[in-house]
């Protein structure tokens, strides 16, 4: 019955819309955990049990202080520097690639694609540049790049919270695969779009966006802060929380304002999720489809991690990257070598998000947020999406073993 539930709460999770029902994600899991628990498949003193508090306090405090940074236009400041001293087309696209992705490493994906949409229309309709290779390019980078740390996107911090990895050593070993993603990224768009990007130079306009200096020292104390708490090895959802609440303290401003900024359906979201995900693996599903995909890693942690990384893969795009590691998170301390796992399910889950159109809620916000300029179909992001996908895995995982065998 529990797998019922869940597969009847996937149908909405992946977008598919039924005539009869109106229901989006949030109310698809909501609807589901519910059922998980009026079904009697988890009973109701279980369900504080299932939720992981400790990744619903660490995406909180993330948004709470991407808010702040928002507040105070960090995004847009930092953005609009490094864009606007970019000399030619490839030389923005290179620019863009590379503080999408950065920015998207040490704060949540979603939210650098939402702050950076509105400002990479601005700047090519200024420069006259064809707008797809820069969106594609913003919210491919942003997934690429947030494959490097716990915070950079909500799977990230769903594996941080379930492996108890050090900050440190997960960063150490995932920086140089995030990285060599971000170029094969700007590589495959560069040779897809050579002929609209010609040799020539620009001279991107635009005003300057209106930054609050106090509030943006203020939460740079406050990130700087919170780095240093998950290097040092503090648990990584209340150091999060400590630091964001700090600024909500500091800075003067009404919270009400920020409040309204925060993503609280994504909240419901992943605690319903969390609940739904146990019941499936209370009914033992989940060993279940281990079991059944068993023969594709078997033979060692090489063999092992390319069978986990294509299942990953293929299971990301067909139940969406979240809820495949909700579910995968109790294979990986089974495995030949589980930290070895964890990094394979945080590389291959999270640059799964570039081979679809749909296969990341990134790429959702900037082309829903471009959607007055241009249209993009399924196979026109796929011709791009499907070789830095696969291109960008390969090296990844290339990059981990090797990373591996060197300082095991």
């Amino acid at each position: 019955m529990a797998l019922v539930v869940f597969l009847l709460t996937y149908v909405f999770l992946a977008g598919f819309k039924l005539p009869w029902i109106k229901l989006d994600r949030t109310g698809a899991a909501l609807v589901g955990a519910a059922a998980m628990v009026g079904l009697g498949i988890i009973p109701p003193n279980e369900v504080a049990q299932a939720v992981d508090v400790d990744t619903i306090v660490l995406l909180l405090g993330m948004m709470l202080l991407a808010a702040y940074l928002t507040r105070a236009a960090f995004f847009r400041a930092t953005a609009y520097y490094v864009l606007r001293h970019s000399k030619t087309p490839r030389g923005l696209l290179f620019a863009l690639v590379m503080i999408s992705g950065v920015l998207s490493a040490f704060l949540v994906n979603d939210t650098v694609c939402l702050m950076l949409t509105p400002l990479v229309l601005m700047l090519v309709k200024s420069a006259d540049l064809p707008p797809l290779p820069y969106l594609l390019g913003l919210c491919m980078a942003s997934n690429a790049g947030s494959a490097a740390t716990f915070t950079g996107n909500p799977q990230n911090m769903i594996i941080g919270v379930a492996s108890q990895m050090p900050y440190a050593q997960f960063i150490a070993f995932m920086a140089l695969p995030a990285l060599l993603s971000m170029g094969v990224v700007f590589l495959v768009l560069l040779y897809a779009f050579r002929k609209e990007l010609p040799h020539r130079s620009i001279h991107p306009d635009g005003p300057p966006p209106l930054v609050d200096r106090r509030l943006l020292v203020i939460c740079s104390i406050a990130v700087v802060g919170i780095l240093i708490a998950f290097f040092v090895g503090l648990p990584l959802s209340w150091s999060a929380l400590v630091g964001a609440t700090a600024v909500m303290v500091v800075a003067g401003i009404n919270p009400e304002e920020q409040y309204k900024k925060l993503d609280l359906g994504l909240l419901l979201f992943f605690a319903c999720l969390f609940i739904v995900v146990h019941g499936v693996n209370k009914e033992g599903w989940a060993i279940a489809m281990r079991d059944l995909f068993a023969p594709l890693m078997v033979g060692g942690p090489i063999r092992e991690s390319f069978g986990f990384t294509a299942l990953t893969l293929v299971a990301s795009n067909l139940f969406s990257n979240v809820p495949f590691v909700m579910l995968a998170r109790v294979w990986v301390p089974g495995m030949v070598d589980p930290r070895l796992g964890w990094q394979v399910l945080a590389l291959a889950s999270t640059l799964a998000g570039n081979l679809t159109l749909i296969g990341s809620v990134a790429n959702l916000i900037v082309f829903e947020g471009a959607k007055d300029t241009i249209k993009v179909s399924f196979w026109q992001y796929f011709r791009i999406g499907a070789p830095a996908t696969l291109i960008s895995l390969v090296i990844g995982l290339a990059v981990l073993l090797a990373e591996r065998a060197l300082f095991l």
